[in-house]
């Protein structure tokens, strides 16, 4: 398994995400909700809720490739969001990882999460993923298909469609509708969706 399976489009690279192993040291998450980001406007998957819609800029540099490297921002000057990133090399794209089950070192979790309240919720949302993994903005760029990495990346055999989900992306007030959120219905730790009270209505 090796970065080259995400060097796909984003929703490919999401879904092959599902189910993979993310550890951070002694902290380790099964990757149960995802969501996909493209492209700037002239890549090939244009996606105006995305951080690469200017173009690259020195926050998003990395998701412009290759793939398999970590994109890390600071949501709301508060929560760090840990996101992969996916795609062809020079063209942006990435996935983020909204909720996972944490497998290992979960003493450490609950040291982080302390206000979760089951251990079902110390990953479940994006900034509670960031949390869990003791994820900083130095961690920006990691090669996380390198073994020696701090954080690394484990996939493991794809999930069946069947056994997945999918809808509209959470918090997004452009391109609302687009159903580019996958996740494991049988999990627990999947998030709540709440669309974004600035995101036009949908039509009938």
């Amino acid at each position: 398994m090796s970065a080259q399976e995400l060097a796909v489009d984003p929703p490919t690279a999401a879904r092959r995400l599902l189910g993979a192993i993310l550890r951070s040291g002694p902290v380790a998450l099964r990757i149960v909700e995802v969501e996909a980001y493209g492209s700037d406007p002239d890549g090939p998957w244009p996606d105006p809720a995305a951080h690469s819609w200017p173009g690259p800029t020195a926050r998003n540099a990395v998701m412009f490739g290759p793939a398999g490297r970590l994109y890390v921002y600071r949501s709301y000057g508060i929560h760090l969001c840990v996101n992969v990133t996916g795609g062809f090399d020079g063209e942006a794209g990435a996935v983020l990882v909204r909720a996972g089950e944490v497998v290992d070192g979960i003493d450490i979790a609950r040291e982080r999460r302390p206000a979760a309240r089951k251990d079902t919720d110390l990953a479940r949302g994006p900034g509670n993923v960031g949390s869990a993994l003791g994820v900083s903005m130095s961690d920006y760029g990691t090669e996380l298909f390198d073994p020696f990495s701090a954080l690394h990346l484990e996939l493991k055999p794809a999930v069946p469609e069947a056994d997945t989900a999918s809808g509209p992306r959470v918090g997004v007030s452009v391109a609302a509708q687009v159903p580019w959120r996958f996740w494991l219905p049988a999990s627990p730790a999947v998030s709540v969706y709440r669309r974004s009270p600035r995101a036009p209505a949908p039509l009938a």
